[in-house]
């Protein structure tokens, strides 16, 4: 890496990245180019499987092993019905590092560090991260509130000290992080790095469709907010025409909203009434949810792909970190990371020195 020495944390040493960056498993934007990229920019690029079967998560690895040899992960989803098919792939083709949505189960994580892989589950409580760390794991990635996707209440400046003072392994910091300077103010916190998703999903080596990059890039911070009605849990996102829609609908507009988005998504992912129900129940997370926000929870993924794939921000949702309002330009990931740790290193010299 130019541009000064190295920063070695318990991050780097972990995964054997060559910087404490992590890129985060984002459904359809975080496929093989994206993770490649960010890896071979010395970052730890992770796979978004949510959103793939089981046979594109195994052609997806072997694409990024076939385009870098630097370590990278699989985000898993740990409640879905089909995880263990999941682990299976990742331990046969030999992947390094296995990152969660949520807890996984303590046979999972026992499963996985057997096979010498790290896993690193997220987090948005410390309770959660002492649970996760007393079955086993490796080291917890903790978002703040003002993460993009499904968040929590709590800012990153309150729950990353709270978790790091908790738990005895690595703390990844998530949510509101773009730059050098918020990799020095994680440090400084105790974390071992920061994990980032809009800074990555803002690159020129990200496949999302120009015209919905370009609608982030035209964002301000007061264009990010945080909505209940697309599943039922708060949900941070662009502001849009469907978002207002939503925020707007009844009950029996939202049911059919549901219903139709459900429809798609069977045809698209094959999967079956029983378990499209049962993927949504499961991600109720003990909320008490109408049916329509159970179907909403289960197909979430086709609002996602709408705009992440096919360009229709006009249909689609668009899942945005708070930070995402200062962000105004589409580096590589070479770039990105080079710059952050550059920026890193510049602001660790502009502090004042001790007596």
């Amino acid at each position: 890496m130019s541009g000064g020495a190295a920063i070695t944390t318990a991050l780097t040493e972990l995964v054997g990245v060559r910087t404490p960056i992590v890129q985060t498993g984002m459904g359809w934007v975080a496929g093989p180019r994206l993770v490649s990229a960010s890896a071979h920019a010395g970052a730890l690029g992770i796979l978004g499987s949510a959103t793939m079967t089981p046979q594109q998560l195994r052609s997806a690895v072997r694409e990024v092993k076939s385009r870098t040899d630097a370590p990278f992960g699989v985000n898993l989803r740990a409640d879905a019905s089909d995880a263990g098919e999941r682990v299976r792939i990742i331990l046969d083709e030999g992947v390094k590092v296995a990152s969660f949505a949520l807890a996984p189960r303590p046979e999972l994580i026992t499963r996985l560090k057997e096979a010498g892989v790290v896993v690193i589950p997220s987090v948005g409580a410390r309770r959660h991260a002492e649970k996760v760390a007393a079955w086993g794991a490796d080291a917890v990635l903790v978002q703040g509130g003002e993460g993009g996707g499904h968040t929590g209440g709590v800012a990153t400046s309150v729950l990353l000290p709270q978790v790091v003072d908790a738990v005895g392994i690595p703390v990844i910091a998530a949510g509101g992080f773009r730059d050098g300077r918020g990799l020095v103010a994680a440090l400084a916190y105790g974390a071992a790095g920061v994990a980032m998703g809009t800074r990555f999903l803002l690159t020129s080596d990200s496949t999302v469709p120009d015209a919905v990059k370009a609608r982030y890039l035209a964002a301000g911070v007061q264009d990010v907010t945080v909505t209940t009605k697309v599943d039922g849990l708060p949900h941070r996102m662009l502001r849009s025409d469907l978002v207002d829609a939503l925020e707007r609908s009844g009950r029996v507009t939202s049911l059919l909203r549901a219903l139709r988005h459900a429809f798609a998504f069977r045809r698209e992912s094959g999967m079956s009434w029983t378990a499209l129900v049962r993927d949504g129940l499961a991600m109720r997370h003990g909320k008490d949810l109408t049916w329509s926000q159970v179907l909403l929870a289960a197909t979430t993924p086709m609002l996602l792909r709408a705009a992440m794939v096919d360009g229709r921000s006009d249909l689609g949702v668009m899942a945005c970190g708070q930070v995402g309002g200062l962000i105004d330009d589409l580096p590589s990931c070479a770039e990105l990371v080079e710059g952050i740790m550059a920026e890193a290193q510049a602001t660790l010299g502009r502090l004042p020195k001790v007596a």
